[in-house]
C-alpha cells in the first residue's frame, strides 16, 4: 500500500510559505565491509545528492571498506568493537556508565585510530555510540582525545555535548527493532517528521541542528529501501539542504 503522506506534505508547504530550509543529513550505522548493500546505499545516495555517514565499527572494519569506499560516503567512528557491556536485563550499550572511565576511554581512542589508520584524512573524527548510548561523563573526554562531535538519537538538548564537541543527532530510524526489523508503521513515521518540523518551525526545537535521517543498510528490505528513498526525495524536493558533518569546519587532523 502507499503511504499516505498529506500530513507531512501539509508540513512541508508551510515550511515553504515560511521560507524557512531545513539542514538534512544521513547518517548508516555498522558498516565493516564492502557488500551490495552498501553499494546499494551509495547508488541511492548518488541519485540523492546527498551523502552518506557512514558509522564504521573499527575492531570489525576490513581493509577493503577503505580500498572500495563509494564516493561521496563519509567515514564516522562507531564505537570501538559494538559489543554491550551492560548487565543481562538492560539497554544495550557499549559506552555506558557502568564501565570505567579508563575503559571507555582507551576504546573510544582505539576506535578513532583505527579508522584514522585505514581512512586517513577521509574520516570525520564525529563519535557514534552503538546503541545511541553514551555516558554523560566520556563526554568532555571526547574532545580531547581528538573528536569533534558525537551523534546519538533525539532532537539534541544543546548545540554542544561538552566545550569544542557538537552534538549532531538523528531524528527518524524507519526500523521496527522490535517488531521484526522490518519497516515501521510508515503512517507513524510520517507523522513523526511531520511533528519534528512543526517543532523547528514554531521553536519548540533546535531548528539550526541539522535534521538526521539513520539506517543500517545491512538489515534492509525492499519495504525500508523504498520508504527512506521517498522520504528523502520528498524533503530534498521541498526546504531540505544536504548537510554534511565536514560543513562544522572542524579539522580531522590527529590531535
Amino acid at each position: 500500500m502507499t503511504p499516505d503522506w498529506s500530513e507531512l506534505d501539509r508540513e512541508l508547504d508551510r515550511w515553504a510559505q515560511a521560507g524557512l530550509s531545513l539542514p538534512l543529513w544521513w547518517r548508516d550505522d555498522d558498516a565493516i565491509a564492502p557488500t551490495p548493500a552498501l553499494i546499494r546505499l551509495a547508488d541511492l545516495a548518488a541519485r540523492l545528492g546527498i551523502a552518506v555517514h557512514l558509522a564504521v565499527i573499527p575492531a570489525h572494519a576490513q581493509d577493503a571498506l577503505a580500498d572500495a569506499l563509494p564516493i561521496g560516503m563519509i567515514p564516522v567512528v562507531h564505537g570501538w568493537a559494538h559489543i554491550s557491556h551492560t548487565p543481562e536485563g538492560e539497554k544495550n550499550a557499549e559506552f555506558g556508565a557502568d564501565r570505567t572511565m579508563q575503559a571507555l576511554g582507551m576504546d573510544a581512542q582505539q576506535g578513532l585510530r583505527r579508522l584514522r589508520a585505514l581512512f586517513g584524512p577521509r574520516l570525520v573524527p564525529m563519535f557514534v555510540p552503538p546503541w545511541n548510548r553514551v555516558s554523560d561523563n566520556l563526554l568532555p573526554q571526547l574532545p580531547e582525545l581528538g573528536f569533534r562531535a558525537v551523534s546519538t538519537f533525539t532532537p539534541r538538548a544543546a548545540p554542544l555535548a561538552a566545550p569544542g564537541l557538537a552534538q549532531i543527532n538523528t531524528h527518524l530510524d524507519p526500523i521496527a527493532w522490535r517488531g521484526g526489523r522490518g519497516l515501521a508503521n510508515p503512517r507513524v513515521l510520517i507523522a513523526q517528521v511531520a511533528r519534528q518540523l512543526a517543532d523547528r518551525r514554531e521553536g519548540r526545537a533546535d531548528a539550526t541542528e541539522p535534521y538526521g535521517i539513520l539506517t543500517h543498510h545491512l538489515v534492509h528490505d525492499q519495504a525500508i529501501w523504498t520508504f527512506t528513498e521517498a522520504l528523502l526525495t520528498r524533503l530534498l524536493a521541498g526546504p531540505g539542504q544536504p548537510w554534511t558533518a565536514v560543513d562544522t569546519g572542524e579539522t580531522n587532523e590527529p590531535t
